[in-house]
């Protein structure tokens, strides 16, 4: 169904919301703040009547009062979570007429998550809600509609017709943000939809202090993870009752750790809901400990989503214990305090001191005492056999107990939980993990399907990958030996001969020889073959010896340097160096120590290999954390090893006391070297390279590359990884791994190689091209006419951006026409179809898009996506030499009298790398050369004539509009140099201030000059803030001698 007014499909919508979805069918159209606080007044008294309460006598005006400061003092979403959440709000009494509670504080029902469409809730609808915003000169904004629960509006709806990108939608939130309306009773809103017929998205409020973030905003999804975009889907599935009621009270959560409200996604939706329906429906007098698992990949949130079911469960009631079982007692803390965070009250998490501790609240009948968080380690050990009282483990068994455990694919499979499971034959047990054990990877001919039971939900690496929810990767295996020298040696050695000559001289020796050297019978990379039977290929007989050599590590070093600066976008982001052994780690560090490049440091468990290199393990780390503290100004010691970790992870990770650390380059760390530690459990967005000089299969490699796939922003548009040992071994553990661990769908999962983004781009600029000519427009030097063309030149210059991304990290830079890559089958030579400057003209070009406010046709919205990072391009370096040339050009051929035509038109398609309203200045200043109206001075380049007219007509063009406007010219112009965008055009309330300024009597008369009839006070604000805005982000425009307005509502 297509709209092609806004209007008909809000209409359509809160139609569909009220007549099917459980919204009631009375509508508060186009109400004001003030009439909101009366529709809450209003349902607050009917809900808490009784006599305890208000005592069914009205709230007052100050009462009210009090309720909207504790909002106010509140402020943020994450803690007006708390508040709605709390389910209750205190008042002190002040009207007389309830003589019984004057003075005296009473507690006020507000909001009751277990009340779903039943008890006292209600369920309206506020159409076109009125925002005031923060200055009184600006306009006021009106929504699209809100979602009001118990009269609060608790979720913000912004639509947009067909064939608008749903990032519109997203950007009218944002700016609404920023111009501050979400304040007073709209502050307590806690999720954003951004919707238009074919898409939808959600968000949760990220608050007068945050910052919108499109990696943030998700598609809601069915079971199977396929997303839900038709609106009336969206309405069935996420707006209506009871989702949404249930969207706010439980699926919303006010996370302390980093001061922000997260709202959970459908997956995490779906699984939660899994494991608490088992939980209710268990007869808890049956010995059955299988709960299930959750598959949800690495990076996909599993510990929110894990949080999430425990907390749920406890507050059911429908178990007394909840256990959350880490397998490392350091991942705990991490897990705790992530929990605590989590946690509408921090204190309801319960850490574990020692075993003791743990027995005493697994006793416990204290409600603060539910929900636990402990080791593996400590639980294993809680049975009569581990020195407690019979009785003790008695009353526990005798409990309810529910067990999740994270990482389910780790320290399961031992004795550890099997003596658990032992001691508590009746409890559930539920597992998280990424990397499920399947029957191709069994752990002591297990899977996790024997441990755990059936898979509850599934969102595979592969959904995450799609959803953009976490990055794809771009392996590569890098040989440091010729395939041909280790297959002529592996075969040399099975032949038992030192020489080619000496292999080939006996038939028994030749047979070997030939068979090891032929491809067809030993391939490099072993494989399963048809029969089930392993044929083993070449690196399979290489012996370990071969990558511990010097000349090995030396070639790994410098790849790893000669790259650094593409992999790491000039040292913003950050790697990880995984080594085979210890006594390997140790020599890397010195070799990369030697270089001088990086900050570098190591680390590894110093409880593990110290029998023969023990002396050595132990003078490399007091060398290790003496570097660090030396870099660093810290003071570790060996004895504090444990801290020198948790700083290195921190640091890694720009996490605690390093955060921000991103802004002093010289603190940072930029590659981390470890032999197993930090390849699970460790997460950074800052990570986006691995190396690997080390083999690992299955689960093992799936952790370790998602090390590097949290998103952060277009820079890092995949995970690189760089595998230097067997390196055919690694590519097919790769296709295994990825098979397995994709739900058998592989596909987009890596990043596409150099050569195919090289030509990409190729494909790209030529389609771009073709519509800027079948726009008549030969040399980019302006945008075509036609919105549905630039809609085109929009989708396409996003996608080429997108590759010139991937590209520079795979080593691509400007500069050469030809570039040669490496690929599968050798080397191509691909030709560049533009440099970069066309490239920077076309980003000039994207830019005024969305200048002067993105208009499009009829000054609505522009039918095509916003990209902001694009629009941020530095399109300032654009090199103006040719422009120059043609131009001198130009100017001796004017002297000499020779035909000027072939040589103007020259020099006009030059121009493209000019803005508009450069290009309209330098055909002024041409002009004026011709006519002799101006003498050329040879030490001048065209630009800056270009920018001297541009000074002169800016300075009388904001002299002329302040007279006008009667607004502070000073002001003006120190506003006009920022270069600011609409976006944080107000940052700081810089706007309002020079809004203030503006007189309003000069003001009147300039806009009653040009509309030829009086203007209205009220109308007046509204046309100050519309003029001004648009004169500073269309850079100037034009007013006559007197001050009359050129036409102040002109496009």
């Amino acid at each position: 169904m297509v709209f092609e007014r806004e209007a008909a499909f809000e209409a359509a919508l809160i139609g569909l919301l009220t007549e099917k979805h459980g919204w009631e069918p009375d509508i508060l159209r186009y109400p004001t703040e003030e009439d909101l606080i009366e529709n809450w007044r209003q349902i607050l008294f009917e809900n808490n009547r009784d006599v305890d309460r208000l005592n069914d006598v009205p709230l007052t005006d100050g009462e009210m009062r009090q309720i909207l400061d504790q909002v106010a003092a509140l402020r943020t979403p994450l803690k007006l979570n708390g508040l709605i959440n709390g389910k209750t709000v205190a008042v002190k009494r002040d009207n007389p007429a309830d003589a019984p509670h004057l003075g005296k504080e009473v507690s006020l029902k507000i909001y009751d998550r277990q009340e779903i469409a039943a008890g006292q809730s209600r369920y309206q609808i506020a159409e076109q809600p009125v925002f005031r915003t923060r200055n009184p000169i600006l306009p006021n904004r009106r929504g699209d509609f809100m979602l009001l629960i118990n009269g609060m509006p608790l979720i913000h709806c912004e639509l947009k017709r067909s064939g608008v990108d749903v990032s519109q939608a997203c950007r009218q939130i944002d700016n609404y943000i920023h111009e501050g309306v979400f304040s007073g009773l709209f502050a307590l809103v806690q999720i954003f939809i951004a919707m238009q017929p074919e898409e939808a998205v959600y968000f949760a409020n990220p608050g007068p202090d945050g910052a919108f973030n499109r990696d943030l905003c998700f598609h809601w999804a069915d079971f199977n993870n396929e997303p839900l975009n038709n609106w009336k889907d969206v309405a069935q599935c996420l707006l209506s009752i009871p989702m949404a009621h249930q969207m706010i009270g439980f699926y919303t959560v006010a996370d302390d750790t980093d001061g922000t409200l997260k709202v959970m996604r459908s997956y995490q939706y779906y699984a939660a809901s899994r494991i608490t329906s088992r939980v209710a429906m268990r007869r808890w007098a049956d010995r059955d400990p299988l709960g299930g698992y959750i598959w949800h990949t690495t990076g996909s949130g599993k510990t929110l989503t894990s949080f999430k079911s425990a907390q749920l469960i406890a507050g059911s009631r429908d178990a007394d214990k909840v256990v959350f079982l880490m397998d490392r007692v350091e991942l705990g803390t991490q897990s705790l305090l992530d929990y605590r965070g989590f946690a509408d009250d921090p204190d309801s998490v319960q850490s574990t001191e020692s075993t003791d501790a743990l027995v005493a609240k697994l006793k416990s009948d204290d409600p603060a005492n539910t929900l636990i968080v402990t080791s593996i380690q400590k639980m294993s050990r809680v049975s009569a056999d581990g020195g407690f009282k019979a009785h003790d483990i008695g009353l526990i068994q005798g409990k309810r107990i529910v067990f999740i455990v994270d990482e389910a694919h780790r320290d399961v499979f031992g004795d550890m939980l099997r003596n658990i499971k032992n001691t508590f034959p009746y409890a559930m047990f539920f597992g998280f993990t990424g990397t499920p054990i399947h029957d191709e990877n069994q752990k002591k001919m297990n899977t996790t399907a024997d441990i755990f039971g059936s898979e509850l939900h599934r969102y595979s690496i592969a959904d995450g990958i799609r959803d953009k929810n976490v990055l794809g990767f771009d392996p590569c295996v890098i040989p440091t030996v010729k395939d041909r020298q280790l297959r002529r040696a592996i075969a040399l050695k099975k032949a038992g001969a030192d020489t080619e000559e000496q292999a080939l001289s006996s038939p028994e020796k030749r047979e070997v020889y030939l068979r090891y050297m032929d491809h067809t019978r030993v391939p490099m990379a072993g494989r399963v073959q048809a029969d089930g039977s392993y044929l083993k290929g070449i690196e399979d007989y290489l012996p370990v010896s071969q990558y511990e050599q010097p000349a090995h590590q030396r070639t790994v070093v410098g790849d790893i340097l000669d790259n650094w600066a593409s992999h790491s976008r000039g040292g913003r982001f950050h790697a990880i160096f995984a080594a085979s052994s210890i006594s390997e780690a140790i020599q890397y560090y010195r070799l990369f120590k030697a270089s001088r490049r990086l900050n570098v440091t190591a680390l590894f468990d110093p409880g593990i290999d110290n029998n023969n290199g023990a002396v050595l393990k132990e003078d490399a780390m007091v060398e290790i954390v003496d570097d660090y503290n030396a870099l660093y100004g810290t003071h570790f010691r060996l004895s504090s090893y444990a801290a020198f970790k948790k700083d290195a992870s921190h640091r890694l990770g720009h996490r605690e006391q390093h955060r921000g650390i991103e802004h002093s380059p010289g603190r940072q760390l930029d590659l981390l070297i470890v032999v197993d530690q930090m390849l699970t459990g460790f997460d950074s967005k800052w990570v986006n390279t691995l190396y690997l000089d080390k083999v690992l299969v299955y689960e093992r490699l799936i952790q370790a590359f998602s090390r590097t796939n949290r998103l952060h922003g277009p820079e890092k548009p995949f995970g690189t990884i760089r595998c230097y040992r067997k390196p055919h071994t690694m590519r097919r553990n790769i296709e295994e791994a990825f098979k397995l661990y994709s739900g058998d769908r592989p596909l987009g999962l890596f990043a596409q190689k150099l050569d195919h983004n090289l030509n990409q781009m190729n494909l790209l600029f030529d389609e771009i091209q073709a519509v800027f000519r079948s726009a008549g427009i030969e040399s980019f030097e302006k945008l075509p006419d036609d919105y549905s063309e630039r809609g085109q030149f929009a989708r396409l210059f996003k996608r080429f951006s997108h590759h010139l991304e991937a590209a520079k990290i795979q080593g691509f830079t400007w500069g050469k026409p030809r570039f040669t890559v490496k690929t599968e089958t050798g080397r191509a030579v691909v030709r560049l179809h533009l440099n970069e400057t066309v490239y920077l003209i076309l980003a000039l070009r994207y830019k005024e898009l969305f200048s002067g406010g993105g208009a499009g046709p009829g000054g609505g919205d522009p039918p095509y996506e916003i990209d902001p990072y694009l629009t941020e391009i530095n399109t300032g370096v654009i090199d103006a030499g040719y422009m120059n040339s043609r131009f001198k050009k130009y100017l001796k051929a004017l002297q000499s009298g020779a035909e000027t035509a072939a040589v103007l038109d020259e020099l006009h398609k030059s121009f493209a790398v000019l803005s508009q309203e450069e290009q309209r200045y330098a055909n002024i200043f041409l002009h004026d050369v011709q006519n002799g109206d101006v003498a050329v001075d040879g030490g001048k380049t065209l630009r800056d004539y270009i920018t001297a007219y541009m000074t002169r007509a800016k300075n009388d063009q904001i002299h002329r509009f302040s007279a006008a406007l009667g607004v502070d010219e000073a002001m003006l112009r120190q506003f006009m140099r920022r270069q600011v965008t609409e976006a944080n055009l107000n940052e700081f309330g810089r706007f309002d201030r020079l809004k203030a300024t503006v007189r309003r009597d000069a003001a009147k008369a300039y806009f009653e000059a040009w509309e030829g009839h009086a203007v209205k006070p009220f109308q007046l604000n509204m046309k100050v803030d519309q003029l001004l805005r648009r004169f500073i982000l269309e850079d100037g425009f034009e007013v006559d001698e007197e001050g009359q307005p050129a036409d102040p509502s002109a496009p």
